[in-house]
């Protein structure tokens, strides 16, 4: 039959030169479809089996090959590990710390190039999806180092015979489904996580990537993606979150923004237990140089700097703590927290900017909260490390931090932890500037049962040496015109009243009203020795020991405020001394009249 649209001539050349041919390859597309895809079903099993010795198999229901459109699809992809194989292994002291278990509902491979694979053996991808992976890791801790099986070649040496090289322009893992299972500790942890995203960018398995370190599991980069990350801890007394999480191989850093571990409401958290409650915030956390490898590997964190932005540090004295507990605080001091910590860190220096911290204590003589506040606050700490052989070289971690006491007198710190003293040993010294002594009645009102009436700082500075024990050192505050009100606890309305005659006392007979009392003469310098009590925590015994230097310097400690309530008291005998006096001469009088009246 002849073609009878085919009229003119240039109709009937374009037909032969390549509406012909075209048919003709489509033709042989179809029964290269055919025959290839199981080829490459085939090439597709044997490389997990190769690539991972033996340890994984691969397999699938189905393989779809588009020659034309240079993609292949597989079906229900599922990687299982040979458990026969990885306990051997683990007696060995070879298996890996890692057994990764994988399914894939679906698997596409875009811009495939099959002639590159058949007549030069490369296999060229530029683009591999996995749509909804799902992912599940369990992690035990087989060895410390890495170890060396038999077949000690690099993957690119056991591909070689049968390809020259391996490359994939982009790898994508959308909605990961990933379960993590901790087998290392004491007892089995389980994460799950949702709304995860993988891109892998430029893997290439080559005779010149085999020792290119530069390069992540041959691969140029990889990055992680996590959003709405949210748990418990395992007490459920606190919950965590994590808004969104980024990791990027190439440059070795991990960043999180809305970091927040949040405590229960304080009636519930109080019932349930007796620890301090802690409250963490921060917008924006970086941690740089981070050794990916290493922690994958062996958990272990390694990185040249922490940098934390904006944020809340909140700690909370529990005021149900019984006096039976008897239970050392001496766990909450930043040095033992190191050392009893089964992680293993290593980070050079940790950098924080615009963090505020809060201490609030509960005060069962007044029946209220006091609360210091350290706004601002800015700094650095170094050598913060668990690692045993960093700390056999380096013992001691120290910070450097500024902030805003109170939100008004700029305050700069130091601290140097040991961290192999059995006894915990630190030390700390600052100096604060000028503010308005009235600004600290937050605190003192509560935790003390002084009112600061007028009076500014001048000055105040510190040097204290501590253990587990005894907090020792010197403290000056510097002041002028100090003015203050004595409290008391008014129970039945539930409120702090003023002592007037104790308070009037107090400034006129207690109270030194100047520090340095007068122009020339050397200012007052407390000398402090505090036994920290066994169940008060780090925080509060850095308070207590402050505050039991600040009260002798302004005239409100024990003996001074012995002196003034034996001043009081004979005041009050005098004064009772003189109604009864006065009674007497009233009678006397009465007695008079009366005698007068019975003589007339």
């Amino acid at each position: 039959m002849k073609l009878k649209f085919l009229k003119q001539k240039w109709q009937k050349l374009t037909f032969n030169f390549v509406l012909i041919p075209a048919t003709v390859l489509f033709i042989i597309a179809l029964i290269l479809n055919q025959y290839l895809a199981p080829i490459l079903a085939t090439e597709l099993r044997d490389a997990v089996l190769t690539g991972s010795d033996s340890l994984y198999h691969a397999d699938f229901s189905k393989a779809e090959l588009h020659l034309l459109e240079g993609k292949v699809t597989f079906y229900n992809i599922n990687m299982v590990p040979d458990t026969a194989l990885y306990n051997k292994r683990k007696q060995q002291h070879v298996a890996n710390n890692n057994l990764v278990t994988l399914h894939v509902k679906k698997l596409v491979l875009q811009h495939v190039h099959p002639f590159s694979y058949y007549f030069r053996k490369k296999l060229r991808i530029n683009e591999i999806i996995l749509n909804e992976p799902e992912l599940n890791v369990s992690y035990s801790l087989n060895h410390t180092q890495d170890t060396v099986l038999k077949d000690h070649r690099t993957a690119w040496q056991k591909i070689s015979k049968v390809l020259h090289s391996i490359q994939i322009d982009h790898i994508y893992l959308n909605d990961v489904k990933f379960k993590y299972e901790d087998y290392s500790g004491h007892k089995l942890a389980i994460s799950t996580l949702k709304e995860m995203n993988i891109s892998v960018t430029d893997l290439l398995i080559d005779s010149l990537t085999q020792t290119d370190k530069s390069r992540f599991s041959y691969c140029k980069e990889i990055v992680t993606e996590l959003n709405n990350y949210t748990g418990k801890t395992d007490n459920g007394l606190y919950d965590y979150k994590i808004k969104y999480l980024k990791l990027s191989t190439l440059t070795s850093k991990l960043n999180i923004t809305g970091l927040q571990f949040e405590p229960a409401k304080s009636d519930i958290f109080f019932y349930k237990t007796e620890s301090d409650r802690v409250s963490v915030g921060i917008d924006s956390l970086q941690l740089n140089n981070f050794d990916y490898l290493l922690y994958h590997k062996y958990r272990i964190v390694a990185a040249s700097s922490l940098q934390l932005h904006n944020g809340w540090l909140k700690v909370s004295n529990n005021p149900n703590k019984t006096k039976k507990n008897d239970a050392d605080a001496v766990s909450t001091f930043p040095n033992m927290i190191v050392r009893n910590t089964n992680a293993d860190i290593t980070i050079d220096t940790v950098r924080l900017k615009n963090i505020g911290v809060e201490y609030a204590e509960f005060n069962s003589d007044s029946k209220k909260t006091g609360t210091v506040l350290f706004n601002h606050t800015s700094g650095s700490f170094y050598n913060v490390t668990t690692n045993k052989k960093a700390i056999e070289k380096n013992n001691i971690t120290r910070a450097d931090l500024s902030s805003y006491f109170m939100n008004r007198g700029y305050l700069t710190t130091q601290f140097l932890f040991n961290l192999t003293d059995k006894d915990a040993a630190f030390s700390y010294k600052g100096s604060l500037g000028p503010f308005a002594a009235n600004k600290v009645n937050q605190a003192s009102m509560a935790l003390a049962m002084v009112k600061i009436s007028s009076g500014s700082v001048k000055q105040f500075n510190f040097d204290i040496k501590a253990n587990s024990k005894v907090f020792k050192g010197d403290v000056s505050l510097l002041y002028n015109d100090l003015k203050v009100s004595l409290l008391k606890a008014d129970t039945a309305h539930n409120q702090l009243k003023k002592q007037s005659l104790m308070s009037i006392f107090a400034n006129l007979f207690v109270i030194k009203r100047n520090n340095p009392d007068a122009a020339g003469v050397a200012p007052r310098i407390s000398h402090v020795v505090y036994e920290r009590p066994k169940n008060s925590p780090f925080f509060k015994t850095i308070w207590r020991t402050l505050l039991t230097g600040i009260k002798p310097a302004v005239g409100l400690d024990e003996k001074s405020k012995s002196a003034a309530n034996q001043r009081i008291a004979q005041h009050n005998q005098n004064k009772k001394d003189r109604l009864i006096k006065k009674a007497e001469r009233k009678k006397h009088r009465e007695e008079r009249k009366l005698e007068k009246e019975q003589g007339r």
